[in-house]
């Protein structure tokens, strides 16, 4: 066994060991570093780490993700102690709006209902009418049965829920800048390299991008694709961490990156992180009680769409 391997066979033990100390679950979203996905209780994208987030007997949380993971996670189980190993794993698209912005948003368009991807601060959902993932935007757009909705902050996901509904969608112009990098000249070097290869791509990449591809699905989504394709080649147009996971349980199929898809805060949680994490007890997320009770109504609103 090589050093970094024994490095982390040690990690991990000490890592469940404390798990089973803390009555500890670790939720962990398909973007993590290989060893971290291999940690996880749970490994899931937006939408089944909330819904597991909320169903768990567990009395300690660690959510190997960003920032408002964590938070959604805490906002769905005030009673539990939600930790994030790495506090500086924020999302440089949650960031782009606010409460404040929000709110000047909603007075430009008075009485027209907030739909706000997960992907924002807990003060941001509270400022909000019903969350939704990448999963089932289209879903919760039409559950609202408006006539026009405010989405924030990806407007590259609000025009892929546009071409879907009938529903006007008013879009921030916020995005993420992860798949803001995926260019078509990649995609298209890498379709060329491997003709026979299925594309699938993430809803907050550009119009431009998703529309070179065969399905545009949430990781979630990508995992199901891939596990009943037929295809032996798979381009993956996403963070370059989800091939990790579609790799390990396709091992017969081929998975292909694009580069330059790295998100920087998805790479930050590591084992030392987590083990320490779980030693201290820290960092605990904390939300304000009257943002808590806003937001929570709007994420759990969220979680009754089916």
């Amino acid at each position: 066994m090589s050093s970094e391997n024994e490095q982390i066979a040690q990690m991990t033990e000490k890592i469940n060991r404390l798990r089973q100390e803390r009555q500890a679950i670790i939720l962990v979203h398909n973007y993590q570093i290989p060893e971290v996905q291999d940690i996880a209780d749970f490994l899931g994208d937006s939408l089944e780490l909330s819904r597991m987030a909320a169903e768990t007997d567990a009395e300690v949380i660690v959510f190997c993700g960003v920032h408002f993971m964590a938070e959604t996670a805490k906002l769905l189980s005030p009673d539990k102690t939600v930790l994030l190993p790495d506090p500086t794993a924020g999302c440089p698209m949650a960031d782009m709006i606010d409460a404040e912005k929000l709110r000047r948003f909603k007075a430009e368009h008075p009485g027209v209902p907030v739909v706000a991807y997960v992907n924002t601060t807990a003060e941001t959902k509270a400022e909000s009418d019903i969350c939704c993932t990448s999963a089932n935007a289209v879903e919760v757009v039409a559950s609202l049965k408006a006539e026009q909705i405010l989405f924030v902050p990806d407007c590259h996901l609000a025009s892929w829920v546009q071409e879907r509904t009938d529903t006007e969608v008013i879009a921030w112009q916020g995005y993420c800048p992860t798949h803001q990098r995926i260019s078509p000249d990649a995609v298209r070097k890498a379709q060329q390299q491997y003709p026979d290869a299925a594309t699938i791509v993430h809803p907050e990449a550009p119009k431009e991008i998703r529309d070179m591809a065969d399905e545009v699905l949430s990781t979630g989504g990508m995992v199901r694709f891939s596990n009943q394709s037929q295809a032996d080649e798979i381009i993956v147009g996403t963070e370059y961490g989800m091939a990790y996971r579609l790799q390990k349980e396709n091992p017969d199929k081929t998975f292909l990156t694009i580069p330059a898809a790295v998100c920087p805060n998805m790479k930050k949680t590591t084992l030392p992180k987590v083990a320490q994490a779980l030693e201290k007890m820290e960092p605990q997320i904390q939300i304000p009680a009257d943002i808590a009770d806003r937001a929570r109504n709007a994420v759990e609103r969220m979680l009754e769409v089916r």
